[in-house]
């Protein structure tokens, strides 16, 4: 359900995109990512229409995380048309990251 988006895909892939897209920046070397990883699935799967989530590895792709400066992992940056709206860093529960982005999402605009 996590697409794995890169560099060169980054434009078309999110700041293009239809609706809100969020970016987990991850690396293989990186545990707390795999835990995220795995909650971040579960939430694809319960926003799946509403949120749109893409996982860009960190370490084979250094412009993206450059560009929005992206210094720990994992970090979770949630686009809405174009623009970084919310910025999630650090391994937390499903509760918290849900809370976080519901709120994120529940303030932009509709339409």
């Amino acid at each position: 359900m996590i697409q794995a988006i890169t560099d060169d895909t980054f434009e078309q892939d999110v700041l293009t995109a239809d609706g809100p897209v969020l970016v987990e920046f991850w690396a293989t070397w990186c545990g707390p990512c795999v835990q995220v990883a795995k909650v971040l699935d579960q939430i694809a799967v319960e926003r799946a229409g509403r949120l749109r989530i893409v996982k860009l590895n960190y370490d084979e792709n250094p412009l993206v995380p450059t560009r929005y400066r992206v210094l720990g992992l994992p970090t979770m940056i949630l686009f809405a048309g174009g623009e970084p709206v919310a910025s999630i860093v650090g391994a937390k529960s499903k509760a918290a990251l849900l809370r976080d982005i519901d709120a994120a999402l529940d303030s932009l605009p509709v339409g």
